[in-house]
C-alpha cells in the first residue's frame, strides 16, 4: 500500500520567498504547488486539484490572502479543505480572522510543526 500524496499549495505575493518557504515543506515530504501572482489563478488550481492544505502568508499583501481564502470558502467543493495563514498583525490580522473565522493562523516558527498534523501518510 503506498501513502497517501501530501499536498500543500502555497500562496505567498513573492515568487522567490514562496520557492523558500516551499522548499521546506518538500523537505518534510510534501508535495507543493506555488502561487504569487494571482488570487483567482490560485483559486481555479486549487479548485482543479484540491490539496490536503492551503498554506496563505499574511506577510504580503494580506489583503490579497483574504480574498484567496474567501473564494476558497465559498466554493462547496473546497470548504473542507484547511487554510493556514501564517504571520501577519494588526488590523489586517485581525479583518482575516473576521473573514475567514474557521481558518487556523500561525506563526512561522510554528508551521513545520502544524502542518505534520494534516498529513494523511
Amino acid at each position: 500500500m503506498t501513502a497517501a500524496v501530501r499536498k500543500i499549495f502555497l500562496v505567498h505575493w513573492n515568487q522567490s520567498e514562496a520557492e523558500e518557504y516551499a522548499r521546506g515543506f518538500v523537505d518534510l515530504g510534501w508535495e507543493v504547488t506555488i502561487e504569487s501572482r494571482d488570487g483567482w489563478r490560485a483559486f481555479e488550481s486549487i479548485r482543479s486539484d484540491p490539496p490536503s492544505v492551503v498554506v496563505i502568508y499574511l506577510t504580503r499583501l494580506p489583503s490579497h490572502g483574504r480574498e484567496t481564502a474567501d473564494a476558497i470558502r465559498s466554493s462547496k467543493s473546497l470548504r473542507d479543505i484547511p487554510i493556514i495563514f501564517v504571520g501577519g498583525e494588526g488590523e489586517p490580522l485581525e479583518k482575516t480572522r473576521q473573514k475567514i473565522p474557521d481558518a487556523i493562523f500561525s506563526k512561522e516558527a510554528e508551521l513545520a510543526h502544524l502542518i505534520e498534523s494534516f498529513s494523511r501518510a
